[in-house]
């Protein structure tokens, strides 16, 4: 089931004048969590009336780019944190 966020940039994309299949594909498979949806809302709501399609698929690209950072650090942190505790502990951490 699509998220509220994900109806609203597909609103917002139609109504930049995007044609639909692009606007669908970009809101509910790429957009399609409350934090990449936000963001491509915010963005969306700063452009002009008609922004070309390339333009939006940027932004999309950056959007995933910066939560794939984002999600890799949080990964590497929680090695870190696993790692520390061995050393510490001499042990595994439970989970």
């Amino acid at each position: 089931m699509a998220s509220e966020k994900s109806a609203e940039v597909m609103r917002l994309l139609l109504g930049k004048g995007l044609p639909e299949e692009l606007c669908r594909t970009i809101a509910y498979k790429y957009m399609n969590t409350d934090y990449t949806a936000g963001r491509m809302c915010g963005y969306l709501s700063r452009m002009p009336a008609h922004i070309s399609p390339e333009e939006v698929v940027d932004e999309m690209l950056a959007i995933l780019s910066d939560r794939d950072r984002f999600v890799a650090k949080h990964r590497s942190m929680q090695a870190q944190a696993k790692i520390s505790d061995f050393y510490q502990n001499g042990r595994e951490e439970e989970t």
